[in-house]
């Protein structure tokens, strides 16, 4: 149905029930948006007296004229609210300057992106999901032009949550974002096989946590600016462990070797 969904005609006296489906999913969206619960309420009722001529649409035309009558005048009452509410249709938004183009397809309120729906950035670049006033909200996928994709949360534009980014050189991030940037909590898995677990500062390793090298030995400690920094043990794969100080990923200072047999080595770095 185009244009304003407030002209009900005769289409829908004549068992077109499609249009009247239409229409529930049509206020059904402005409902979650809506902030005024009396318009709610009033919009949750149409929907209930819509379902209702569904079911007993050509069981008594006359009898569903009239409770469409009806429904046309309450529909009336909430005319300004709904038309407020621009997301009663997909819609396509094209933008273009100097340098880019973009073009919008999906849900929008007042002439911008709201609701969900795909943005596409000079055809080499696309996010698929969730918006809220015109910025990124909720949760999407970008697809970027490196071959990079993240799925997961996003915040006034920005990635910020919990996500999972896959690399173009098969790296895998999955945990916290702040603002485009690693953050929190999280593993990151190199292609190589290594990987890391722990803390996370500014897209770089910082805070304790443990990296699975892969030669089997594991270092589980300090880190900041992404090195091994302060205290730390290193399991090595033979069964031994060695204990001790690192700065800017070298090792500092006494450490101690406790080997598998039970014997004790002192080292000063």
């Amino acid at each position: 149905m185009e244009g304003d969904i407030f002209k009900l005609n005769n289409k829908i006296y004549s068992n077109n029930n499609n249009i009247l489906l239409n229409i529930i999913n049509k206020i059904q969206q402005v409902i979650n948006y809506s902030k005024n619960n009396i318009i709610i309420k009033e919009l949750s009722d149409i929907i209930i007296k819509i379902n209702y001529i569904i079911n007993e649409n050509n069981k008594n035309t006359e009898l569903i004229r009239n409770e469409i009558s009806k429904l046309y005048e309450q529909m009336s009452k909430q005319n300004n609210e709904l038309k407020k509410y621009n997301i009663m249709n997909n819609k396509e938004i094209k933008y273009n300057n100097n340098k880019d183009r973009y073009k919008y397809i999906g849900q929008v309120l007042n002439d911008v992106p709201e609701g969900k729906g795909i943005m596409f950035w000079n055809d080499t670049e696309k996010y698929e999901g969730e918006w809220k006033n015109d910025k990124k909200e909720g949760k999407g996928i970008y697809y970027y032009n490196s071959g990079d994709i993240y799925e997961g949360e996003w915040k006034n534009g920005f990635k910020e949550g919990n996500g999972i980014e896959y690399y173009d050189d098969g790296a895998i991030y999955k945990g916290g974002w702040k603002k485009d940037k690693r953050e929190g909590k999280g593993i990151y898995y190199w292609n190589d096989g290594k990987r890391y677990e722990g803390d996370f500062k500014n897209n770089l390793s910082e805070g304790r946590g443990i990296l699975y090298l892969n030669n089997d030995d594991i270092y589980e400690g300090e880190w900041k600016n992404d090195k091994m920094e302060g205290k730390g043990i290193i399991y090595y794969s033979n069964g031994d462990r060695e204990i001790g100080d690192y700065s800017n990923n070298q090792k500092i200072g006494k450490h101690v070797l406790l080997t598998k047999n039970g014997n004790v080595v002192e080292k000063y770095f």
